[in-house]
Parts: structure tokens; C-alpha cells; sequence
């Protein structure tokens, strides 16, 4: 069974810090590309940060850049994305994805497999 499941979410004041978590079958992590998107309400999904397993190189959108960090633990089967300095704007739920591909794409067509998403709310 393929499946992806976030964690870490919640409520945080503007300038702190949350970690999330995705928790990925092997079957999924086998994806090279694993990424983060989200989706505030009434807009459309939106990449945050991707990583490619064949060689760890890394990609973030200009928005989340030097606040955003993502990680891959290949033993853990787990993509984390720890977000610091935190905006009102972030608020958003926060979906992990994984694509095949051996492109980070930064739009989520590639991305075969979703996870259900996990809000992230960043209050002023």
C-alpha cells in the first residue's frame, strides 16, 4: 500500500518555529524526488521545497528561501521540513509528495503520490 502521511502541524505566533514530518512507505520513498507543496484557501498549490534522493540536492521556492529547510532520512523512510522564522503568510495546509521524475518540478502534475495534508497556522 503507497502511502504518505504528515505530521507537525499547528498553531504558532509569527517569527517560531514548526517541524513536519512525512512518513512515507517504502514503495513511495522509492520515488528520487520527494517535495513539499501547500495550499492557503482560494489559491492554488503551491511548491515549498523538494529534495532528490539520487545525490541530495535540494530546491525551495523564493518565498520560503533561508527560512526553510528540508531533510530526507532514507533509513527512517521520513522527508522533514523544518520552518523557522515563521509568517502569517505560510498559513497554509502543508502537503508531502513524491514524483519519479529525476527533475525537481516545481509545479504538483508530476507528483504521483499525496499525502492528506496538515494545517499549519501562523498567527500575527
Amino acid at each position: 500500500q503507497v502511502q504518505l502521511v504528515e505530521s507537525g502541524g499547528g498553531l504558532v505566533q509569527a517569527g517560531g518555529s514548526l517541524r513536519l514530518s512525512c512518513a512515507a512507505s517504502q514503495r513511495t520513498f522509492s520515488r528520487n524526488i520527494m517535495g513539499w507543496f501547500r495550499q492557503a484557501p482560494g489559491k492554488e498549490r503551491e511548491f515549498v521545497a523538494a529534495t532528490r534522493w539520487s545525490d541530495s540536492s535540494t530546491r525551495y521556492a523564493d518565498s520560503v528561501k533561508g527560512r526553510f529547510t528540508i531533510s530526507r532520512d532514507n533509513a527512517k523512510n521520513t522527508v522533514t521540513l523544518q520552518m523557522n522564522s515563521l509568517k502569517p503568510e505560510d498559513t497554509a495546509v502543508y502537503y508531502c509528495a513524491a514524483d519519479p521524475s529525476w527533475v525537481i518540478h516545481v509545479t504538483p502534475a508530476p507528483y504521483d503520490y499525496w499525502g492528506q495534508g496538515t494545517q499549519v497556522t501562523v498567527s500575527s
